[in-house]
């Protein structure tokens, strides 16, 4: 295993990190929290995918994508509209 494999691989731990702040983030009663989880969410579908692509999980990788734009439909929905 070369060392940009073993790179790769840690990935997936700073992907599950921020999976799981953002869907705290979100479930927050504060409407710029919901937009900061919804933000990390895309960070962590980014990652996820970056991971999926090197371990050819493609089903992951779909399902990112597809979580992606809801994360997309979220952060339109949780901004504040100007003034």
């Amino acid at each position: 295993m070369d060392m940009s494999s073993e790179w790769i691989d840690l990935v997936q731990w700073p992907a599950m990190v921020a999976t799981i702040l953002a869907a705290w983030l979100v479930a927050s009663n504060k409407k710029t929290r919901r937009n900061i989880g919804f933000w990390t969410f895309l960070v962590s579908n980014a990652l996820w995918v970056a991971w999926g692509v090197h371990d050819g999980a493609y089903a992951l990788i779909a399902l990112q994508v597809a979580l992606a734009a809801l994360n997309i439909r979220g952060v339109f929905k949780t901004e504040t509209p100007a003034s």
